[in-house]
């Protein structure tokens, strides 16, 4: 492999997006107290419609109105009440984070859904997931493609002396390639997404951006080669839903970064937050399987929990975000 330059610094770690709680001022500050060398703006989805991943999300994208309908976001003919909120609650994220960051001059992550699970969840306005119709999936893409690049930009206004990273969270990814996304009725499935175009429509968004961004998936079956060939400069996943290391090991050794999930999201039934040594002795566990030099993994891994935070107590969200800080500094020692 040859050398590169990481958007991260070595020994870097961050969060993948949700936290528990209600108060952003709060979780900014923890974040960016836990997680000094790779802060991320928090998701705080508890604070309902419009602050969860695809609500949150689906605000960004440009001349694509949604609302909830019974309880789902769905394509609607006109922006309204829901979406408001949706961006409003973003506009205030913002604010708080050039307030709570200024001055701040590393790289920093923001999160959204993807086009393939945005469009596994969106509903159209008669019915049915937009994955049904190929037209308006692309249009989505393009839409959510300038909304991620305002938005970059808008942190960037907020924060001149940082470096954008952009995160693709596809939780659905491999469910939509294999065509297992069921439809309203629950009696059947929506036709698989062809890898090639799946790939197609991530790598609009990746050339659109114009900054360093990498996928996130914390489901089984990751799609690795596909991630890679988008242009991504890494993956995000849960180390314990890799089953085989065959593939995780030929995208590292062509050159994608990873995003090791290591922590639980939440506690096991007797006990607290693994320790830093847990967590750094499983990502060197992983990586020495795969056969590679230790001086590399500092610099091209970054730790990170299994997955968000949301459903974890604060206490606990804290210190596991302090536990995967404390490893990359071990990993980076050794």
């Amino acid at each position: 492999m040859t050398d590169q330059a990481w958007p991260w610094p070595a020994g870097a770690a961050t969060g993948i997006g949700s936290l528990p709680g209600t108060d952003i001022g709060e979780a900014q500050r923890v974040v960016l107290g836990e997680l000094p060398e790779l802060p991320h703006l928090p998701e705080l989805p508890a604070r309902g419609p419009g602050a969860d991943m695809i609500g949150r999300s689906a605000g960004l994208l440009v001349e694509l109105p949604v609302e909830v309908y019974a309880g789902r976001w769905r394509v609607a003919p006109r922006p309204g009440r829901d979406l408001r909120r949706a961006r409003d609650l973003m506009e205030r994220d913002l604010d708080q984070l050039a307030e709570q960051a200024e001055g701040y001059a590393g790289p920093i992550k923001v999160q959204a859904a993807g086009p393939l699970t945005l469009a596994a969840s969106l509903e159209l306005p008669i019915g049915g997931r937009l994955l049904r119709d190929p037209g308006a999936v692309r249009d989505l893409t393009g839409s959510l493609a300038e909304g991620l690049r305002a938005h970059v930009a808008a942190v960037a206004r907020r924060l001149p002396q940082a470096s954008v990273l952009l995160q693709l969270d596809e939780p659905s990814l491999p469910t939509v390639l294999a065509g297992r996304v069921p439809t309203e009725s629950g009696l059947g499935a929506y036709r698989a997404v062809d890898p090639v175009d799946a790939a197609a429509l991530l790598r609009t968004i990746v050339e659109a951006v114009g900054v360093p961004t990498l996928v996130h998936c914390c489901a089984p079956d990751v799609p690795l080669e596909l991630i890679r060939s988008t242009g991504a400069v890494a993956v995000a996943l849960d180390l314990d839903q890799v089953t085989k290391l065959d593939p995780l090991g030929e995208a590292i050794d062509a050159g994608l970064g990873l995003l090791a999930g290591a922590a639980p999201t939440r506690p096991p039934s007797a006990g607290g937050a693994p320790t830093s040594a847990q967590i750094a002795d499983r990502v060197r566990q992983v990586w020495d399987r795969l056969g590679f030099p230790r001086r590399q993994l500092a610099e091209q891994v970054v730790v990170t929990p299994a997955c968000g935070l949301a459903g974890a107590t604060p206490e606990y969200a804290r210190a596991v975000l302090a536990a995967c800080r404390d490893a990359g500094r071990r990993l980076a020692e050794a």
